[in-house]
């Protein structure tokens, strides 16, 4: 046995039933049967509808159920809390549990406001110094087809890279007689299309490049503003599709347009990064692909070539199938959880941490403010965090 294996068993939480914590719960079921990682046990499934929490425990593969994380976050034999919970829920639950001394994984986006997410990574900084861990749910940084594109552009393999395209196009609201979620109230989703998939196309083109957006100009609109509630026609206060023009600090010039209203486009996270000498695109629908054009080939052989990205050699391929055998979308999350066991055995530091959640978010912040003002550039600057005095 492996001193993981023979470590303490920790004892994991989970906060939120619905898409994202079956998603999660699938993670945590698998991650021992691919990966060499520490002891654990699926503890607690915790949600508000007793009954429908109780029969989700029982499917996903938890030993019990609650409805009050506060009174599961105090328990001894909890050591992880993992917040599959809706975003304006992040910020309490996530101070509350790492004051409480228990690792921390939280859903992206970070939280809903500027000012839940200083408060987060302040309290995430205060436990890192007692060496409780925190991280952001980015799952697509855990695909391996992206994380060797991250490799092949820190390793030049691209040159001295221009600029960046990022598309995340859905379209479960493309009908107007789509019923009102929560998802489409500001003060529960925070925003619309924005923080719910422009956060990850943002942190895929702060991730791939490693740096950081300098300014933006952007553009919300908001293309259905009435949907049917239970009451009656509820006005729809997110919006549906956001645009953005981003400067990197490197240099570099990124377009980031995303919408939950484009027919015919079910999740397709599409990433083109053109370079001085190759380029590379992607689209989350086809995973395992990974387009690459060398730009030092010979001009009459030029041309991208597809790379199935399932070999061992491949970033977590390894603990998968052979060689040509497909994983799919939920694998990212297996790859999440894997990570972060890792960090708390080792006493590292996960990332992306909170405070690259907050990057995500001051991005975010800054193309709405854009909008607002008719798309004027807006900086990205860092504001001071907040004391815990």
């Amino acid at each position: 046995m492996t001193s993981l294996q023979t470590s303490r068993t920790l004892g994991v939480a989970a906060i939120g039933y619905a898409f994202m914590g079956q998603a999660h719960s699938n993670a945590w079921r698998t991650v021992a049967n691919h990966f060499d990682v520490p002891n654990f046990e699926q503890k607690v499934l915790v949600g508000r509808d007793a009954a429908a929490v109780a029969a989700a425990a029982h499917k996903y593969g938890w030993s019990e159920s609650a409805t009050d994380w506060r009174e599961v976050i105090a328990r001894d034999d909890i050591d992880i809390v993992d917040i599959c919970a809706p975003g304006w829920l992040h910020a309490e639950i996530a101070t509350a549990a790492l004051a409480a001394g228990k690792h921390v994984l939280v859903e992206k986006p970070l939280a809903n406001s500027m000012a839940e997410s200083l408060a987060m990574v302040a309290a995430a900084q205060a436990a890192r110094s007692v060496g409780v861990r925190s991280m952001v749910g980015f799952n697509y940084r855990r695909v391996p087809a992206l994380a060797l594109a991250r490799k092949l552009i820190a390793a030049g393999e691209l040159g001295t890279v221009r600029q960046i395209r990022a598309s995340y196009l859905q379209d479960w609201l493309v009908d107007d007689s789509a019923p009102m979620t929560w998802r489409l109230r500001k003060e529960t989703a925070g925003s619309g299309a924005l923080g719910d998939i422009a956060s990850h196309a943002v942190d895929q083109v702060q991730y791939l490049l490693n740096d950081t957006v300098a300014d933006v100009s952007g553009r919300l609109h908001t293309f259905v503003t009435e949907r049917p509630g239970p009451d009656g026609p509820e006005q729809v206060t997110v919006d549906d599709a956001a645009w953005a023009t981003l400067t990197m600090d490197g240099g570099a010039v990124a377009s980031v347009d995303v919408s939950r209203v484009a027919l015919g486009q079910k999740n397709a996270l599409r990433l083109e990064v053109y370079g001085t000498a190759g380029s590379i695109t992607f689209n989350l629908e086809n995973p395992n692909e990974l387009y690459f054009l060398n730009g030092t080939d010979p001009v009459e052989v030029q041309g991208f070539r597809r790379i199935l990205v399932t070999e061992p050699e491949h970033p977590y391929i390894s603990g998968w199938w052979p060689q040509g055998h497909v994983i799919g979308w939920e694998h990212s999350f297996t790859h999440q959880i894997r990570d972060f066991l890792l960090n708390i055995a080792n006493g590292t530091d996960p990332s992306p941490s909170f405070e690259e959640g907050l990057g995500v978010q001051r991005v975010l912040a800054a193309i709405e403010a854009s909008s607002a003002a008719g798309g004027a550039t807006v900086p990205t600057a860092a504001p001071q965090l907040v004391s815990k005095d």
